[in-house]
């Protein structure tokens, strides 16, 4: 775990025991930190009895505190602890602000910062394989993987590679990335700001931490990025600042089998932008590309069977998200996507993914959002109102042909069926494998 003598001495209350949580509270105690901790499940705080103080924060006298470190998922703007920290003058950190805060302390070592609303997390992943091909340390960390508290620190020369959410950045105040990238910005977690422009401030904040002689990367695509992507020009000079689109990548990205689709090109290009950044060349990162393997519940292929592939895209939890999945499977010559969608819905329409209905040849609408998607999708396709995941895949199955792709791409959050995303993925590559032949599964991503 990191250890740092920033926080020696000093005293914290952390709220939430889930894992970045549980990583804040070792690095405390391990650096000589006293900590008041909290959870409302009684497991955790069962963990941790007899190490740290029990108590809750909202309730408990804050007075002489040097920061509560609160989990990302505490939503700031309706839970007591702003209120409370606020009146006893103890500032709201996350476990990102405390890495930054032990940075001094650490082995000389860069850090890249990439945030957006869609793209983040296999960005983060390319940029860590890239780097990793190159044989540089390091370690990735933030909103994917292992808390970055909880891991080792790098040898002298690594680089921390973090995923960070607009929660994440909202409680992060020093972290000064030597690259800092924004994929994206498209209306999302609209219920914790006060509107889409304070959501894409949160966003901005992170290029506000970077000292001006440090790398901003933003991607091409949304008008609020390009906006924020001008600011920057004056807040880090224009030779700090890149606007990629992946035009020059893209006689490359056949070559790239988990990279496919216009969506990919981007996150490519972007992660691209950065490694160049930190110094590698194009023989460096070009040799790497077609090894990396993309991630689990994006663009993930699961199964092929008859020759039809099975396709888990899960984590596109908005329109915005699954739009580039229906665009990387234009018509050969006819429409051939299967496409199976719905559940909790963040938006009550589908424009964004709209430009690509042509290429759908049948559609599965699942959940909440099933009879309203259904009824979008009524004038443009064939349309099925499966209501289950289990329906869809078997009626999918029975229509798709040779050269058809089936494909989970559900433009909604997960939670009116499925604990999560991950487990939403997991139930569609579980049914799948149960209704084709073993020996036609074969992993991998696109």
């Amino acid at each position: 775990m990191i250890i740092s003598e920033a926080f020696s001495g000093k005293r914290y209350a952390v709220l939430g025991l889930a894992r970045s949580g549980l990583a804040a509270v070792e690095t405390l105690l391990a650096s000589g930190a006293q900590v008041m901790a909290w959870d409302n499940r009684e497991e955790p705080r069962q963990a941790l009895a007899g190490r740290v103080e029990l108590a809750d924060p909202v309730t408990a006298d804050l007075a002489g505190l040097d920061a509560v470190v609160v989990s990302p998922g505490v939503p700031l703007n309706r839970h007591p602890i702003a209120a409370a920290a606020q009146d006893a003058g103890v500032p709201v950190i996350g476990d990102i602000e405390m890495f930054a805060q032990a940075r001094a302390t650490l082995p000389a070592h860069r850090v890249v910062g990439i945030t957006g609303t869609n793209g983040k997390s296999t960005t983060t992943s390319l940029v860590h394989h890239l780097l990793k091909s190159a044989a540089i340390p390091v370690r990735i960390g933030g909103n994917i993987g292992l808390p970055i508290l909880g891991q080792d620190p790098l040898r002298a020369g690594g680089v921390y590679v973090l995923e960070l959410s607009s929660y994440q950045i909202d409680l992060t105040f020093n972290l000064d990335c030597e690259v800092a990238a924004l994929l994206n910005v498209t209306p999302d977690h609209l219920d914790r700001y006060d509107g889409f422009a304070d959501y894409a401030q949160s966003k901005e904040r992170l290029f506000e931490m970077q000292s001006e002689q440090h790398f901003a990367v933003f991607g091409v695509g949304t008008e609020e990025t390009s906006v924020i992507a001008e600011r920057q020009v004056a807040h880090l000079s224009a030779d700090m600042v890149r606007q990629v689109d992946g035009a020059d990548l893209k006689a490359l990205q056949p070559d790239w089998p988990s990279l496919q689709g216009p969506h990919n090109l981007q996150n490519a290009a972007v992660a691209v932008a950065i490694v160049e950044a930190l110094g590698l060349s194009q023989h460096q990162w070009q040799a790497a590309m077609p090894s990396f393997r993309g991630l689990a519940h994006r663009m993930e292929r699961v199964a092929e069977a008859g020759g039809v592939i099975f396709i888990n895209d899960s984590k596109a939890t908005n329109p915005d998200s699954a739009a580039p999945a229906l665009a990387a499977f234009p018509p050969n010559p006819q429409p051939r996507i299967h496409w199976i969608l719905g559940g909790l819905p963040k938006d009550d329409d589908l424009d964004e993914c709209a430009p690509y209905f042509g290429n759908v040849a049948s559609a599965y609408t699942i959940g909440e959002a099933g009879p309203r998607y259904a009824e979008l999708l009524a004038p443009h396709t064939q349309v099925h109102r499966s209501e289950m995941l289990a329906n869809a895949i078997r009626q999918a199955m029975a229509n798709a042909r040779p050269g058809h792709i089936i494909m989970l791409s559900p433009a909604c959050a997960s939670f009116d069926q499925f604990r999560d995303f991950e487990a939403r993925g997991d139930a569609f590559r579980q049914i799948v494998e149960a209704l084709v032949e073993p020996q036609t599964v074969a992993g991998g991503t696109f």
